[in-house]
């Protein structure tokens, strides 16, 4: 096996100074896939040479995607209002975070992608502005958009586009999540559908793991909000994920959901007390996801359970999207499949697990995202599932 090594960060500080330097002019830029270097090269990337390639997509559309970049291109779209920790700091300021997401997509997908950082929350005009630049991309990640908005967005954006469309905050992390699961349970040689799992929070990734793991076989999942556990007295979106879950009807906060459960997924600001993982079933399972602080201290949550993962990159098990998101566009896009579904990132998972499953170890339930053969295996295997389901 052969994996990029890591850097260390503790080994390598890094201070305020690098950042901003590393930002200055961008993350992002534009190359040439063709030579400009003489009058002939011109001649065939440009006029004259270039008006036969536009007569013949005129006459055929869908010759743009041999000749145009565009089935190659994922547009990562954002409105700013849900941008890493910070809440809703608009579309300007969530631009550095959008440029990274375009250059996680080349270096660990090979795809190119385009930032759009849109000036609007109504989920209509976002929808509108993309049906009208749809000509210009392959494929849409949507990224740090607000709860519950970003639900009704993501839907109505899968409905109106004619390519595959995912926000990855929803569903990189839950897919990422499963194949740690995964990971988790066969190095403890349990059965996920055994576990009692509680998820603290119920925003996109909250409500996307729930569903990804009842999906995949988990029987007793429960999901709190702010208010408690979510139970069928619940309304709107809530109301639906209440019927997919919390099959005891617990009611009550946390400690009541806690009580004799396998697995702690945090991911929310709410603090996890020490107390309450005495009250959990022998040897659970830590998901500490919220960025840049865990619910509790990896450290502490090691005195009680057996696994232990978190959001970052400076502790083990990292529950990372990067893992997903690239695969998963990458192997839609291969297959020329119009919608990421359902069976498409249970493939990603299952892919995730098997590339760390050659040497799974407590600290070691997912691979490293510097091990180049994730990538690969996440998209061949969603472009597997993609090529059945259309028949080829």
């Amino acid at each position: 096996m052969t994996v990029v090594p890591e850097r260390v960060l503790a080994n390598e500080p890094i201070t305020q100074e690098q950042i901003f330097d590393a930002h200055v002019g961008g993350k992002l830029s534009t190359g040439l896939s063709t030579p400009l270097s003489d009058a002939r090269d011109l001649t065939i990337a440009y006029t004259p040479g270039v008006a036969d390639v536009s007569r013949a997509i005129a006459a055929d559309p869908a010759l743009a995607a041999r000749y145009t970049w565009t089935n190659r291109l994922v547009a990562v779209v954002s409105d700013g209002t849900a941008v890493l920790g910070l809440g809703d700091i608009g579309p300007r300021a969530s631009l550095p975070v959008m440029e990274g997401k375009s250059a996680l997509f080349k270096a660990f997908g090979g795809l190119d992608s385009i930032p759009l950082v849109l000036d609007t929350t109504d989920v209509d005009e976002i929808v509108e502005t993309l049906v009208r630049l749809r000509p210009s991309f392959g494929a849409v990640n949507l990224e740090d958009v607000s709860a519950p908005r970003c639900f009704e967005l993501e839907a109505k954006l899968i409905e109106a586009l004619d390519c595959p469309v995912m926000h990855d905050d929803q569903h990189g992390t839950a897919i990422v999540l499963l194949a740690a699961l995964r990971g988790a349970c066969e190095v403890e040689r349990r059965a996920l559908a055994e576990l009692k799992v509680v998820i603290s929070g119920a925003g996109a990734a909250g409500v996307a793991c729930a569903r990804m793991l009842v999906t995949a076989g988990a029987r007793d999942v429960v999901v709190l909000d702010s208010r408690g556990v979510i139970d069928a007295a619940r309304g709107g979106e809530k109301a639906r994920l209440a019927a997919e879950t919390n099959p005891r009807g617990l009611t009550g906060g946390l400690a009541d959901a806690l009580r004799d459960a396998d697995v702690f997924v945090g991911l929310s600001s709410a603090r996890l007390p020490e107390q309450l993982l005495a009250t959990m079933a022998p040897r659970p399972m830590v998901f500490a996801l919220s960025n840049p602080d865990p619910e509790i201290a990896p450290d502490v949550a090691a005195r009680y359970a057996s696994i232990v993962a978190t959001g970052r990159s400076d502790f083990p098990n990292q529950i990372n999207n990067v893992l997903a998101f690239p695969g998963v566009f990458r192997g839609a896009l291969d297959a020329g499949a119009r919608r990421i579904t359902d069976e498409m990132k249970l493939a990603a998972a299952e892919a995730i697990h098997l590339v760390a499953r050659e040497d799974l170890a407590p600290d070691r339930i997912v691979p490293s995202p510097f091990d180049p053969r994730v990538a690969p295996e996440v998209a061949a295997a969603v472009r597997a599932v993609a090529e059945r389901a259309s028949g080829r």
